[in-house]
């Protein structure tokens, strides 16, 4: 019985190989695009391979991103009704699409020092890993198409650009905790 089954594995070993190579031979004309979707933080060869079979190459199919976006089930919902937030579900779409991209935000979440990581940290703190991992794969989404329009590899942000662009913010908020607590702040003798 063990013989027949390891017979069986190297038959399907010989199966995945040749459709690897039947993959590879179709994907060649989008060598492009796969390289520039590859520059992506937690997109690897064979998710650009999937998302490129799921959306194609040519966006001007779709008016926007957020076009794509809703197209594949990954725009995140909104139900609002008398002032009151409802369910913010995602509406049914592509799954194929919607697997790769939430696999490929999981992988980005384990990065090091990318945008995408911070990204998924933060809503992952307040919302959950679910949820996170399904507005980090749109975000994935909203890039693909940028990189995929404009045929430019993809620009890091860096971990910390949620913090520089709301730098003024939190200053502000900052010194108004201060103010609240009855602690008086002179600001000419503080040194940015």
């Amino acid at each position: 019985m063990l013989s027949m089954q390891l017979k069986h594995i190297e038959t399907l070993d010989e199966s995945i190989k040749e459709l690897d190579k039947e993959i590879a031979d179709r994907m060649r004309p989008f060598e492009e695009a796969l390289e520039l979707l590859d520059t992506i933080p937690g997109v690897n060869r064979r998710n650009a391979e999937e998302i490129i079979a799921e959306i194609g190459v040519d966006m001007s199919r779709f008016p926007s991103a957020e076009h794509l976006s809703s197209w594949s089930g990954m725009a995140p919902g909104h139900n609002e009704s008398a002032d009151k937030r409802k369910s913010g579900k995602t509406r049914k779409g592509n799954q194929h699409l919607r697997t790769t991209l939430v696999q490929s935000a999981r992988s980005a979440a384990r990065q090091k020092d990318t945008y995408l990581a911070s990204q998924y940290r933060r809503i992952c703190s307040r919302r959950g890993s679910n949820r996170a991992a399904v507005a980090v794969g749109h975000s994935i989404l909203i890039i693909a198409y940028h990189i995929l329009k404009k045929k430019q590899p993809y620009i890091e942000l860096g971990a910390n650009y949620f913090e520089q662009r709301s730098k003024d913010a939190a200053i502000k908020r900052a010194l108004q905790l201060l103010q609240n607590a009855g602690i008086e702040i002179n600001l000419e003798n503080i040194v940015a």
